[in-house]
């Protein structure tokens, strides 16, 4: 049976960390870092996440500032706002909870972010940054991800790192974040050939597709770390329930180690999130 990877008790633990440099930092700079949320419509996951996020930053002392718009907002009035957040010295972060309603053009909102106050990661500056080892603010799903991976297996010199996902926001920046450790990485994404028996190599497989359990245990190498980023509700039994990519109990009888679905990379995104907005802050005051 596959070591549980407790992605909430090293949350909490890395939060901790932060609370402690937060407060050094208001005591010694009378600066408090502040992160802005803009929450478009009325999207019930996403108002989940932007109010688990907020008490998160309650929890740290972290300034919040929320700004909830209605779902007929229109992308000129939401650029208007970010233009003013991106003015403000008193804001240090600014995330605009994803998706969008479909009169507004999700590039052009992330464009629009200045880059030093792009907690998310995701502007095209940050992104650049991060594939040509220049890290800034990165991603906080892939990056917290990492921290699971190297809590668990210290170096990863030399391993071979399968993601299965290509997107902007977790598969690229993830096999960044990888190729930076001198891991081995091969992408694989729909249009893969044989994409089990390439899976079957990794020592490092992460799953972020966005479907569930589409991994079976046969798509693992034994002694496999796995790392599950998806996050997806299915009807079984009746019952509602939050599942990953990965076919959790089976695969947890081959792989050596595995992050569960909830409770794995889930909360280590909101930690990592307040890691960037700490991280923002000192560098726009000139700290270090």
């Amino acid at each position: 049976m596959a070591t549980i990877i407790d992605g909430k008790a090293f949350a909490d633990t890395l939060c901790d960390k932060l609370t402690g440099e937060i407060s050094q930092l208001q005591q010694q700079h009378q600066l408090t870092p502040t992160l802005a949320v803009v929450l478009v419509g009325e999207d019930p996951a996403s108002q989940v996440y932007v109010r688990n996020k907020v008490r998160r930053c309650e929890q740290l002392g972290i300034g919040s500032i929320e700004h909830r718009l209605a779902p007929t907002t229109t992308q000129t009035e939401l650029l208007d706002l970010i233009d003013r957040m991106n003015r403000d010295g008193d804001v240090n972060g600014i995330l605009v909870q994803l998706p969008l309603p479909p009169q507004i053009d999700e590039k052009s909102v992330i464009d629009a972010i200045d880059p030093a106050k792009d907690v998310d990661g995701f502007h095209l500056i940050n992104s650049g940054a991060l594939a040509v080892g220049e890290n800034r603010l990165v991603p906080c799903t892939p990056l917290g991800s990492l921290m699971l991976l190297k809590d668990q297996l210290g170096d990863l010199s030399g391993k071979h790192a399968v993601v299965i996902g290509r997107s902007n926001i977790v598969g690229k920046p993830m096999a960044s974040l990888l190729l930076q450790e001198n891991c081995t990485v091969t992408i694989v994404h729909s249009r893969t050939r044989d994409i089990e028996a390439i899976c079957r190599q990794a020592d490092i497989l992460v799953a972020a597709v966005g479907i569930p359990r589409i991994v079976k245990a046969n798509w693992v190498k034994p002694g496999a770390t796995v790392i599950d980023v998806g996050i997806n509700r299915i009807e079984e039994e009746g019952k509602n329930r939050l599942v990953g990519d990965v076919d959790f109990e089976p695969v947890s009888q081959v792989a050596a180690a595995i992050t569960p679905v909830p409770g794995g990379v889930g909360p280590m995104t909101i930690a990592c999130l307040m890691y960037n907005t700490l991280a923002a802050a000192r560098a726009q005051n000139g700290l270090n």
